[in-house]
């Protein structure tokens, strides 16, 4: 039987990439005959894996540090990681006293090497490990796989950082610049996942379309998406995350148009559709180039779903600013849209800027970005139906009627090649259908966010990955 000093309890917080980086830390501490536990009073390690992008994330993170700490056992040792650490460094200390050790994102690997310190202290000081450079990040990693497996879909983390200039953005702070792993490791551990039955590997970044700049490549993300549908053919579906306006490039459209395997899925976060408001964003404001782009996409790839996110009340914006926004995205009709009202972030270039929107305007204009992108999805959905799709199946729930009772039903969720993981909608699919398959799925209903289907029975087809089927598309071969 392992004692509590065998153990860890490690809480991550925060986005896909933070998984990524907390399922590293897993494996670092794995290395080293630790064995991770649910419960942390029975760990010795307690971890947090903060996130510090917004301050509802900073607020939840110090939350959770503090309450580790308040009930914090003698032997046991409270450890702050991630991007809270790395922003704040010694100064977290001040919020959550009686933390023991503060370590930032940019050596993660080196937790256990902290966490020796740690026991060998003599005095009770918190300890620090807080590198200010990431040069090693993707050539010291430890042998592990920079990987966040969730059921059958896998997060890939191919760089770390940022090098764009985003006013209101505090990542290249907190990460640093960007840093892009090497091919061959990111490529080993695509065919590593495929062995172990993945479905769908998700290529995530600060920035996935800079991947390769600081190894010299041009058109890194299409070099890298070729070289994994080479060494791994066997994983149906490839998404991109991620993507900045105006690297978009038509090498990376024609790689994504060719692959059957890369989805026709785009994720561009545009933060605004007005010129004026992108300048003060530090932003690309070339607008005509996202039509330009969009409309490439759309031509090269007819089925492709395009996902984007905006800021609204970002200091400054004015009336008609909002409206050339709403304007935008009628013009444009986005297939997914995420927005946040913006959050003023201390140390970043947008805090300082004057005409700050009240909390009032953002959260109105936040509905009212939001019910018009409803309507234009509910209209996009409703032109699914009738059509098959590929879904992933994630899980299964019991159907109920309109006063929330059981009906004995059992209800199948999963996902088309038009949502990505946690942020997008699902297809609902009668009956009970083996969780971790991708099977083909006839849409018969719609909502604003999701779908509902049947199994497809009938038509012994295969359905290409992210391809949609109906009335007088083109077949392809039958199963024989």
């Amino acid at each position: 039987m392992t004692s509590r000093r065998d153990r860890y309890y490690l809480l991550s917080l925060g986005c896909s990439k933070n998984d990524v980086d907390s399922q590293s830390i897993a494996q670092v501490l794995h290395q080293h005959g630790m064995r991770g536990v649910g419960d942390p009073r029975q760990a010795e390690v307690l971890i947090v894996n903060t996130c510090g992008f917004i301050d509802a994330a900073k607020r939840e993170s110090i939350d959770a540090l503090r309450d580790l700490v308040e009930r914090k056992r003698p032997g046991q040792m409270v450890i702050a990681a991630g991007c809270l650490s790395q922003r704040y460094g010694a100064n977290l200390v001040q919020e959550v006293p009686g933390l023991d050790g503060v370590i930032g994102t940019r050596r993660w690997m080196d937790i256990f090497d902290l966490i020796a310190r740690l026991r060998a202290r003599q005095h009770p000081e918190p300890l620090y490990h807080l590198p200010t450079e990431a040069r090693t990040v993707g050539l010291d990693e430890r042998g592990v796989l920079r990987a966040s497996v969730q059921g059958a879909s896998a997060y890939v983390k191919i760089a770390d950082g940022c090098r764009r200039p985003c006013a209101f953005c505090a990542i290249p702070r907190i990460k640093g610049t960007a840093v892009s792993r090497p091919l061959e490791a990111i490529v080993r551990e695509a065919e590593m996942l495929q062995a172990q039955g993945v479905q769908e590997l998700i290529l995530i970044a600060q920035d996935t379309t800079d991947y390769g700049y600081d190894l010299g490549l041009k058109d890194g993300l299409a070099h890298l998406l070729d070289a994994i549908v080479a060494a791994a053919p066997d994983i149906p579906w490839i998404r991109v995350m991620y993507a900045y306006p105006g690297y978009v490039t038509p090498r990376l459209m024609e790689t994504m148009a060719r692959h059957p395997q890369v989805l026709p899925y785009l994720d561009m976060p545009l933060q605004h559709g007005h010129r004026d408001t992108l300048l003060r964003m530090k932003r690309p404001a070339k607008i005509e180039w996202v039509y330009d782009t969009v409309g490439r996409l759309r031509q090269m790839m007819p089925q492709v779903a395009v996902r984007t996110t905006f800021i609204v009340g970002y200091p400054g914006e004015t009336d008609a600013e909002f409206e050339g926004l709403l304007q935008f995205v009628r013009d444009l009709q986005f297939d997914r849209v995420g927005a946040f009202q913006y959050s003023y972030e201390i140390g970043t270039p947008s805090a300082a800027l004057p005409n700050q929107v009240p909390d009032e305007v953002k959260a109105a204009r936040y509905a009212a970005l939001m019910e018009l992108q409803q309507g234009i999805s509910l209209a996009k959905n409703q032109a699914l139906v009738g059509q098959t799709l590929e879904v992933l199946v994630e899980g299964h729930g019991d159907s109920e009627d309109e006063a929330g009772r059981a009906t004995g039903e059992r209800l199948s969720l999963g996902r088309s090649y038009r949502d990505a993981p946690e942020i997008d909608g699902y297809v609902i699919v009668e009956g009970e259908l083996p969780v971790g398959q991708i099977v083909p799925v006839r849409i018969t209903g719609a909502t604003a966010y999701d779908l509902i289907g049947t199994v497809e029975r009938t038509a012994p087809q295969v359905i290409v990955p992210g391809r949609v089927y109906g009335e007088g598309m083109i077949q392809v071969d039958a199963i024989q």
